[in-house]
């Protein structure tokens, strides 16, 4: 792709990321013609989507004004129907590999320091990851001039220390989508609707049936919970260490639920040193084993952690 050289002679393709909120569709389309970066919005009934804008490095900056005005444009109008009388900052969310973000920090906070005071902008790097990712939210605020001057020099820093190893990329999920199981139906929680979640509902039925199979000879419908259960059996994943975290939950939380949910027993082995994977045992009825199988692939920022998809949707 042509064109100019951009001020400090960068003119490399780049990809930032950005987390916004709400729908711009008609915006993002005039940015897009406007700027001449390639502008992505991720799909999904999410409240927070993210924004990957691609392109030279001049129409990155051109992208990123046309945003930073846009925001302080909505701030103005919507103050017009309110009584405060101080304007608040712009402010914009970037998405940063955290390998890159000790870069963008410096020795001591010497980068970051830098930057907040040769272009007047406020800039904090989350101390914490984002859900199920490597990345960190770098959140900048000031007015629409101070916030182009600091992505230019967060763009200089991300070119000049390129991420190290594979990133996992942040995922928003929907603020929150519990599974409710009601008359032998799982249903997912989307806005304000309960969504039938066929696969899920195969599978709690399954997983619930302690009866699934009446044993050759036997006339009479066998009790719950006697021997006409299918034996338990043993089943052994591997899984890599950067997405055992998202498996297992803040404080085990996720696999907690996982457990209850499937009816499964799941064990996670210690991490074995220069082992980049994880064993993890589940024993149960196979259908307590498909679900909790399922689940952990749900869990999971990559679509697919177990290489291979147990339901294809």
């Amino acid at each position: 792709m042509e064109s100019k050289v951009s001020e400090g002679g960068l003119n490399v393709t780049l990809t930032i990321r950005l987390l916004m909120h709400g729908k711009k569709g008609e915006t993002v389309k005039k940015m897009r013609e406007e700027s001449g970066a390639r502008i992505n919005i991720s799909e999904g009934n999410c409240p927070e989507r993210i924004v990957t804008i691609t392109g030279p490095t001049d129409a990155i900056f051109k992208a990123f004004a046309m945003i930073a005005y846009k925001f302080e444009e909505d701030i103005t109008n919507s103050m017009s129907n309110s009584t405060a009388t101080s304007k608040p900052p712009v402010t914009l969310r970037l998405v940063v590999p955290a390998s890159q973000c000790g870069s963008l920090i410096g020795k001591g906070g010497s980068k970051i320091k830098e930057i907040r005071e040769s272009t007047g902008a406020q800039v904090q790097v989350a101390g914490d990851m984002l859900p199920n990712s490597t990345e960190r939210a770098v959140t900048i605020s000031g007015t629409p001039d101070a916030i182009i001057q600091c992505v230019k020099q967060i763009c200089v820093v991300m070119l000049e220390s390129p991420p190290k190893g594979a990133t996992i990329p942040y995922r928003p999920k929907p603020a929150s989508t519990p599974v409710i199981f009601a008359g032998g139906q799982a249903y997912t929680i989307q806005g304000q609707y309960a969504i039938p979640h066929p696969d899920l509902t195969k599978l709690h039925q399954l997983a619930m049936q302690q009866t699934p199979f009446t044993p050759l000879g036997q006339t009479t419908p066998a009790f719950p919970g006697l021997d006409a259960s299918p034996p338990a059996s043993t089943h052994e994943l591997t899984i890599p260490n950067d997405l055992i975290g998202c498996i297992i939950g803040r404080q085990g939380t996720k696999i907690n639920e996982i457990r209850q949910m499937s009816g499964a027993q799941i064990k996670i082995a210690s991490a074995t040193e220069g082992s980049s994977e994880r064993q993890i045992t589940i024993t149960g009825t196979p259908a307590n084993i498909s679900l909790a199988q399922y689940l952990i692939n749900a869990s999971s920022p990559d679509p697919d952690p177990l290489g291979r998809n147990t339901f294809p949707a």
